[in-house]
């Protein structure tokens, strides 16, 4: 399990308390009698360990009051609880695991060659594309700034940025020698829209800018990405949040709104579930992009494993050594669809019209659904939590134990007094 063994533990525990949680969103965590508004992120794991502590004595407690046969089912009810608890968790898991590619280099006729590839893979492909990302990106980056700075505002300007923005994406997609297939007719900047994709890395921005430019909703990252995002992709409208500051939701929120309904210069992306997924299962779209009162344009995006697998966990991998990846492999195969305009329905609530355009995209990317929060592997369960409950069971088979050893001596003494 690794690194992200703690965060799967912990969506384990939470969607165990209930069904009616497993379709909770990150910012919809009051499900569990929490303010997550008013609440920093540590306070929040407390009192989702308390909250989830408090439940389980509650259970167990429950099960003690019960008599005969029913008592001896629910006294197995707790093992085969974890035994489903562990299937969950491993639904859970499996969005998030990198898919390992076969070996198929251990024989002699076929060795000479894979080393070969990754000769010319290492060592010529490599510095070739860096060197042409690098030379173009700071070239075409140059350009967007000195239009920013010089050309004055109107219809010409907008033309020129989107252009630039356009030919950045087309450079970073020819550093991976990107296959990219569309289908379907291309977004055109309008009011009143926003699309929404599923989400599988950082680059799927750029896979999709390199069809038509898009202003994003994302999350803001350190280092270099950082700036790139603070210097660059400021100057198109893409909108940040950070995913560790409750503030940043209601701003966002009303940032979103306002662009939508005033500015169409640029496309807005949205991606509903909120982090990275493996492109094999599709997690909870969250609600906040289907409240908008607009039309949603859902796109479906589809890699193909042949030659890299473009998942990127960032709690596994930096995002420099994930484009690293991705640079010294022979290409990047993707196909694109983009899926007609969706509408809210007449009594259609927002998390089942997010539910219906999840479905589609699930369907043209063939990708399972499952009703897991992505958002959930953020959060950690404490060692606490975990010493609880057992104490808590532990407790519960104690009592049980003496409660059957006084068993035999009463049903002695009753069938002596009859006799």
């Amino acid at each position: 399990m690794g690194k992200e063994s703690k965060p799967r533990k912990a969506s384990m525990m939470i969607m165990r308390t209930g069904s009616n949680r497993l379709n909770m969103s990150s910012d919809d965590l009051g499900g569990l009698g929490l303010d997550f508004n008013n609440t920093s992120q540590n306070k929040v794991a407390d009192e989702i360990d308390e909250t989830l502590r408090k439940e389980e004595k509650i259970r167990v407690s429950g099960n003690a009051c019960a008599h005969g046969l029913l008592r001896d089912v629910l006294d197995i009810s707790s093992t085969l609880e974890e035994g489903a608890a562990a299937i969950v968790d491993d639904s859970f898991t499996r969005c998030f695991n990198k898919a390992s590619l076969g070996n198929w280099n251990f024989n002699a006729y076929l060795l000479p060659f894979w080393v070969l590839g990754v000769l010319l893979r290492y060592f010529v492909l490599f510095p070739l594309r860096l060197a042409w990302l690098l030379a173009s990106f700071v070239v075409l980056n140059i350009l967007f700034a000195l239009s920013r700075l010089i050309m004055p505002k109107g219809a010409l300007k907008l033309r020129v940025e989107r252009k630039l923005v356009q030919l950045i994406a087309v450079c970073w997609v020819a550093s991976w020698s990107a296959v990219i297939i569309c289908h379907g007719p291309k977004p055109t900047p309008s009011k009143g829209r926003v699309w929404v994709s599923n989400h599988t890395s950082m680059i799927d921005w750029i896979v999709l800018s390199q069809v038509t430019p898009f202003a994003a909703v994302m999350q803001k990252h350190p280092g270099w990405l950082g700036l790139v995002q603070t210097f660059i992709m400021d100057g198109f409208g893409c909108i940040y949040f950070n995913r560790k500051s409750a503030k940043d939701r209601d701003k966002v929120a009303r940032t979103i709104k306002e662009y939508v309904k005033n500015d169409g210069s640029f496309p807005l992306l949205i991606f509903p579930e909120g982090t990275c997924v493996n492109n094999q299962y599709s997690t909870m779209f969250k609600k906040g992009a289907f409240d908008l009162d607009c039309a949603v344009c859902p796109i479906a995006v589809k890699y193909n494993k042949i030659f890299v697998d473009a998942f990127w966990s960032s709690r596994q991998q930096s995002f420099t050594m994930h484009l690293f990846e991705l640079m010294t492999s022979w290409a990047v195969v993707a196909d694109v669809y983009f899926l007609e305009p969706q509408y809210r329905r007449e009594g259609e609530t927002s998390i089942e019209f997010a539910s219906r355009v999840q479905a589609m995209i699930a369907r043209k990317a063939r990708l399972k659904v499952v009703p897991w929060n992505g958002m959930l592997k953020y959060f950690k369960p404490s060692p606490k939590l975990c010493e609880q409950k057992r104490e808590i069971f532990g407790s519960a088979i104690k009592k049980r134990l003496k409660e059957d050893k006084d068993f035999p001596r009463e049903a002695v003494e009753t069938r002596e007094g009859k006799t």
